[in-house]
């Protein structure tokens, strides 16, 4: 059972779009490393696994091709307002007695 993470296949296409071969095959690499482990962890841990490993690919390359700003830029908001939304229930809630 594989888990769908749809922003992994635009990451894919902009990676290959920039010839960024070695980027593309740790994807993969991640990608696969982390199939079938939602009967463990579970489906929404897996989609926060990758949709963190692919912010911080989209970090590197904001950095990397800054004349690209505007769609990896666009990626990379899209891609972290959804990890942080997955993010939030794996927080532990705030402890009444240190407020």
């Amino acid at each position: 059972m594989t888990v769908e993470v749809p922003e992994v296949e635009e990451v894919r296409k902009l990676l290959e779009e920039l010839d960024e071969k070695a980027l593309l095959a740790r994807l993969d690499s991640f990608v696969t490393l982390n199939d079938g482990l939602e009967t463990k962890r579970g489906e929404d841990y897996i989609k926060l696994s990758i949709l963190s490993f692919l912010e911080g690919l989209l970090t590197s390359l904001r950095m990397k091709y800054p004349k690209k700003e505007e769609r990896v830029g666009k990626l990379y908001e899209e891609i972290k307002a959804k990890r942080m939304e997955l993010d939030e229930l794996f927080r532990k809630p705030a402890m009444q007695n240190l407020k």
